[in-house]
């Protein structure tokens, strides 16, 4: 029987979690790999705060070298979360020769280089499956599973909380600002959910899922980020009678002309599988060449789920590292920049306010003709709306800049545009 020593980086929701189901599955693990994990130290600021029973104090510490010095602790559990200073914690951990297991998209998505660089110099691995999807296995199934293919596409629901806020939004016919308020209350969105709702915390994510299926790494500055605290019933009726469901996604693709990558509410086909994931699920639907379509769902996100896939991939990096495994590696930093399509196509939901007057459908028409923008469906409801006459337009498939030049080419004292997202194909 081998004693392995542990070392924990921070003890809030998730940090806690870990300690728990450590405790929990200390027996199946003896007996399962013959190892006995030693939780050594656990890195906390504040000594004095209320701790669940299951978290023994007496390990506790102020002092991270007691953590990142000690030589017996050669795994390395980081639940901080955030940017500083947990990046350069980790690295020094890894450029000490230590594993690091972490769930934090962040530091992976700003600073993969730094991350790359103490892994190669201290000889250590980085293992980060629980950064997107929660206990969705995505990172092991793009590193291991799918190697026989070439990933072209994949588009992805991976963040619970704007999921949660759409999917009440669809179901129970509320308004955007209700269902936060009620998704705070119960502790589904931060007070703060700016990183939820402006589509930063799915951006890093698709940072971490892009570079690892196509093999280079997608930096954060490449994506165009967009939110849903634009999204109002409007929408959301409209796109039901249209024959689909407004979701928040992560979309990436690679051709041969670049890269394309974006976060943006999107309207999704009825049919489509992404389309069925609702509340804090997560869900990731690619494409391989091999393969064919694929979809990979589960739970995104809280305590337990996160904590699951860190002790998975903590015994992943026991039985790697005596088995003298090659371990999962981060894709490494691009020396040129990542070429990025010019231009994308895609349909349109373009709503508008409109003057009730003669000739604004025909103004319209007129607009998206002149950009070779077919229209495919064309919603106008008899009542008024308080902004003005409704018109909502989608389109068949067109460039995105003529689809924006369209757009800027409307007589504003006519039209007013109140919202336009992109709509995502269906599924084959």
């Amino acid at each position: 029987m081998k004693t392995i020593h542990i070392g924990l980086l921070g003890c809030g929701n998730i940090g806690s979690g870990v300690t728990k189901l450590l405790g929990e599955m200390s027996a199946s693990i003896r007996e399962s790999y013959q190892y006995e994990l030693v939780l050594k130290s656990i890195l906390v600021r504040d000594l004095t705060k209320q701790r669940p029973e299951y978290v023994d104090t007496a390990l506790l510490t102020a002092d991270k070298d007691k953590v990142l010095r000690d030589p017996e602790i050669c795994y390395v559990v980081e639940c901080l979360g955030g940017e500083h200073p947990s990046t350069e914690w980790m690295c020094e951990a890894l450029r000490a020769g230590k594993h690091v297991i972490t769930a934090n998209k962040m530091a992976l998505a700003l600073h993969w280089r730094e991350l790359h660089e103490a892994s190669e110099a201290g000889h250590a691995t980085l293992y980060y499956e629980a950064a997107v999807g929660g206990a969705m296995p995505i990172i092991k199934i793009l590193n291991d599973s799918l190697q026989a293919n070439r990933i072209d596409k994949l588009t992805a629901i991976i963040n619970g909380t704007t999921n949660y806020l759409l999917t009440r939004m669809t179901d129970e016919g509320l308004d955007y600002l209700d269902v936060l308020k009620d998704a705070q209350a119960l502790g589904l969105a931060e007070p703060d959910p700016t990183a939820d709702v402006e589509g930063e915390d799915a951006m890093y994510k698709l940072s971490i899922l892009a570079s690892l299926a196509f093999h280079q790494h997608l930096p954060v500055s490449a994506i165009e980020r967009e939110g849903v605290t634009h999204i109002t019933q409007d929408d959301i009726r409209n796109a039901r009678e249209l024959g689909y469901h407004i979701k928040l996604l992560a979309h990436a693709t690679n051709t041969a002309e670049g890269m394309d990558a974006y976060v943006s509410p999107m309207l999704v086909p009825i049919m489509h599988p992404l389309s069925s994931v609702n509340g804090a699920f997560n869900a990731v639907f690619l494409h391989g060449h091999a393969c064919g379509d694929m979809m990979i769902y589960g739970r995104g996100a809280g305590s337990a789920p996160t904590a699951g896939a860190m002790v998975s991939d903590l015994i992943n990096a026991i039985l790697q590292t005596a088995d003298d495994q090659s371990p999962q590696k981060l894709a490494r930093e691009n020396e040129d920049p990542v070429p990025m399509m010019s231009d994308r196509v895609s349909a349109f939901y373009i709503r508008l306010s409109a003057q009730d007057a003669t000739g604004v459908l025909a103004h319209v028409a007129a607009s998206l003709s002149s950009h070779q923008i077919g229209v495919k469906a064309l919603l106008q409801p008899v009542e008024r709306a308080k902004e003005g006459a409704q018109i909502t337009i989608l389109t068949h498939p067109a460039s995105e800049k003529s689809v924006r030049a369209a757009i800027a080419a409307f007589d504003k004292e006519l039209v007013r545009v109140m919202n336009v997202l992109r709509v995502e194909a269906p599924v084959v």
